[in-house]
């Protein structure tokens, strides 16, 4: 659920100027990011959900055991770090934002997961998973998705624009090739997943 994730970025831009694109982009996937070193440790793992033998998993096809990084406590320390480190450096404001989108991460993964998604890092209590399972129904997902991207570079592009406008032509500009490239990004990488790649 990348792009998703990308589109609420750029909706919370539109809202916080303060708050840096690339934090709130980075943010955005912070939870996955953490994920990959973890993976590769062996401490966290993905399984393709049950497929037809011989078949490639497609878009959502997989059991993720996040146990720390997208277990519910988990995701909230790590967000408040991340925002903590931002609001650090970018003030209050940012940091609060930065840290509230990070979370964002594990809340939009909520619909899209199947049950992999613990309350406690390690799933400590052996609690049952959560996860509504939306990536069952990848076009449902998808469309999700794209009107996540959609929404969320509309609201970034209204709000550039209009405080680009007093400052002249060059800077609205600007806006509206950052909110092409956002678009574009979105919905590249909404396609790629769909695509399985």
């Amino acid at each position: 659920m990348i792009a998703g994730h990308f589109g609420l970025a750029a909706a919370v831009k539109s809202r916080v100027p303060r708050a840096p694109l690339w934090a709130l982009m980075l943010a955005t996937v912070w939870l996955d990011v953490l994920f990959v070193p973890l993976l590769v440790l062996g401490v966290e793992t993905f399984v393709p959900a049950a497929i037809a033998a011989g078949s490639r998993p497609g878009y959502g096809e997989g059991i993720i055991y996040a146990d720390y990084t997208h277990s519910l406590l988990g995701a909230l320390v790590l967000s408040a770090a991340f925002g903590a480190l931002i609001g650090w450096r970018w003030g209050r404001t940012a940091g609060i934002a930065t840290g509230a989108v990070a979370f964002s991460h594990w809340l939009l993964d909520l619909p899209m997961h199947r049950h992999d998604m613990p309350l406690f890092p390690g799933n400590l209590g052996d609690l049952p998973r959560l996860g509504f399972g939306l990536w069952q129904w990848p076009t449902a997902a998808a469309l999700l998705e794209l009107a996540l991207v959609l929404a969320g570079t509309f609201l970034y592009w209204r709000a550039a624009v209009r405080i680009a406008e007093g400052h002249g032509a060059e800077l609205v500009r600007r806006a509206h090739v950052t909110a092409g490239t956002m678009l574009a990004s979105g919905i590249v990488t909404l396609a790629l997943s769909v695509a399985g790649l």
